[in-house]
């Protein structure tokens, strides 16, 4: 069984930074990619970061570029995303996902982590 399992959420002030973690099990994600989204209240779920497990191509929203590092370590089977220079308009519930093997489609969910940052 799948299982996505994010941590490291909470709340910060304007301008902290705080780092998510994905622990990843139940399947090999050698050929997946793996995927932070956030939703905020009111708001439709949204494209955070993501990164290719094998080549570690990171890829980022607009939104977050320059400010979010998406990694991973293969060994402990766990993605990261560093927030920095955090902003009120961040604060969401983010999520961690994970494709199907060589495809675009998010097929497995984390629960969710509370990021909130206070103005």
């Amino acid at each position: 069984q799948v299982q996505l399992v994010e941590s490291g959420g909470g709340l910060v002030q304007d301008g902290g930074s705080l780092r998510l973690s994905c622990a990843a099990s139940g399947r090999t994600f050698s050929r997946s990619t793996m995927g932070w989204f956030r939703q905020a209240p009111g708001k439709e779920r949204e494209f955070v970061a993501a990164i290719n497990w094998i080549r570690a191509s990171p890829s980022y929203a607009d939104s977050v570029k320059g400010r979010f590092i998406i990694s991973r370590d293969v060994a402990k089977n766990t993605v990261y995303l560093q927030m920095n220079s955090l902003k009120p308009e961040d604060t969401a519930v983010y999520y961690c996902a994970a494709t199907l093997p060589i495809s675009t489609v998010y097929q497995y969910w984390g629960q969710g982590t509370q990021v909130t940052v206070s103005s």
